[in-house]
């Protein structure tokens, strides 16, 4: 049964939009927690910082579930989150920059550099993951360059443009899952997955997590926080 991470970064967004101290994502997290969620996610960017270096501090102290701060292998970036040691690291490309089609990591172009970055995480004792493609020769490059898991991401997925092509997708992803499992890596998903689509997606055996933001937090609008995790766990379950 796949584990539900919850991204709070939208949150953080409105709240720069407002130029105010609300909605607060630290908020957001203890109402997705209460409605169920085994994680909060969040994400660093260097480009254009929504979120604070406050809420992932204090973040880091109020979440009881598991804190997954996604980012960009950029120094600034990675000397912020292992000050504060969350329990997992997700690499992702900032924008389009060293990115593949489906938005992931050119793990594979970028080998020898993601050695020496995921070794200096894993130093700290904290899981590291590479937001990758489906595609099993990334998954195979990410496994070889020392990660824990892949974030396997779901663009082509969700933007399939017939059911036929859904499925044929959701077989891609489950074979590289498979995969990816053989070779001792966990397996999350994300990106694109919202109420309609989660459903095949969270059954796929080999995936253990699925983060999703951008939906539950459009729900939460009208429902509330805790009440839109609520639903998806039950989607996923």
């Amino acid at each position: 049964m796949a584990r539900l991470g919850v991204n709070v970064e939208k949150v953080a967004l409105l709240r720069m939009g407002a130029k105010t101290g609300e909605p607060d994502p630290v908020a957001c997290a203890v109402l997705a927690e209460l409605g169920g969620a085994d994680g909060i996610v969040c994400r660093l960017r260097k480009d254009s910082p929504v979120m604070k270096e406050r809420d992932i501090t204090v973040l880091r102290d109020i979440v009881k579930t598991h804190l997954n701060i996604q980012m960009a292998p950029e120094e600034e970036l990675l000397a912020m989150a292992l000050s504060v040691e969350p329990d997992m690291i997700t690499l992702m490309p900032e924008k389009n920059a060293g990115s593949t089609e489906g938005g992931g990591f050119d793990v594979l172009g970028h080998l020898s550099r993601f050695e020496k970055i995921i070794s200096r995480i894993r130093n700290q004792g904290i899981v590291v993951t590479f937001a990758v493609d489906p595609i099993l020769q990334q998954v195979k490059a990410a496994a070889k360059a020392g990660a824990d898991y892949v974030e396997l991401q779901m663009t082509r997925y969700s933007d399939a443009r017939d059911m036929a092509d859904r499925m044929d997708q959701m077989e891609a992803i489950g074979s590289v899952a498979l995969g990816a499992a053989k070779m001792g890596l966990g397996v999350s998903a994300g990106s694109g997955l919202d109420f309609q689509n989660i459903s095949g997606i969270a059954a796929i055996e080999y995936i253990e997590e699925i983060n999703i933001g951008h939906a539950i937090l459009a729900r939460a609008m009208s429902i509330g926080m805790e009440a839109a995790v609520r639903d998806m766990v039950a989607l996923i379950h």
